[in-house]
């Protein structure tokens, strides 16, 4: 077995079948993930996926229903929803979509596109509706790409942009230095993990609230806010 990076993205794994549980584990984990077993359906808060990048879920669970589940994360959180269930017909695809899963794969399955399916959905930026984002005394404009602090816009490059808005979806939260790489940055044009510093410095001074960015050791940034933590 691997041992775990700190840096690992972290993956809730909802698998009611132990065996079946113990090896998506293992093999997210030698993918290089820090997966997590729960085997019972049941209400997650906020609080609760706070530290989740991403959320394998089966349906048939004892407890809470995968589907009600998905409804209830997705009311928490906008962490990302794989579905990985036996029901194959089409009608419950459909409903677990409609509901807030951002992806639907069927048993049995091939571990290397489990993996492969998680990696994919990590790079892509988390499906969240358009609106303004407003937290204390900032506010980002998703669709004007617009930033304002204290009523006083910021004129953001396209990476500070997107750095922010990674971390005011989750405000509260670590993001992992992994997730804002696959996120934020184009290794063509914009470095790789060695300048995420660089980018967090420039942010942090363009928004004139040092403190609003927290750096946290060995695992990421976090925005601080009350209520997100």
């Amino acid at each position: 077995m691997k041992p775990t990076s700190p840096s690992a993205p972290a993956v809730l794994v909802v698998e009611d079948d132990e065996q079946l549980g113990a090896q998506i584990v293992a093999h997210l984990r030698d993918a290089g993930f820090d997966p997590t077993l729960l085997r019972r359906g049941r209400a997650l808060t906020g609080d609760d996926l706070a530290l989740v990048q991403l959320v394998v879920l089966d349906l048939m669970l004892p407890g809470v229903s995968g589907m009600d589940m998905i409804a209830q994360i997705r009311a928490a959180a906008a962490v990302p929803i794989l579905v990985l269930s036996a029901r194959n017909d089409s009608a419950d695809k459909v409903r677990a979509l409609q509901l807030g899963a951002d992806d639907y794969m069927t048993k049995p399955f091939w571990p290397e596109e489990l993996v492969e399916r998680v990696r994919a959905r990590l790079r892509r930026p988390t499906l969240a509706p358009q609106g303004a984002i407003e937290l204390g005394r900032l506010r980002i404009d998703r669709s004007a790409r617009e930033v304002w602090v204290d009523g006083v816009r910021v004129e953001l490059t396209r990476v500070e942009f997107e750095f922010l808005l990674a971390l005011a979806e989750r405000p509260g939260a670590a993001i992992t230095r992994r997730v804002l790489v696959d996120r934020v940055l184009d290794p063509a044009r914009d470095g790789d993990a060695r300048t995420l510093d660089v980018h967090a410095s420039r942010l942090r001074k363009k928004l004139g609230v040092e403190e609003l960015i927290e750096t946290v050791w060995g695992i990421g940034y976090r925005l601080a806010h009350e209520g997100g933590r």
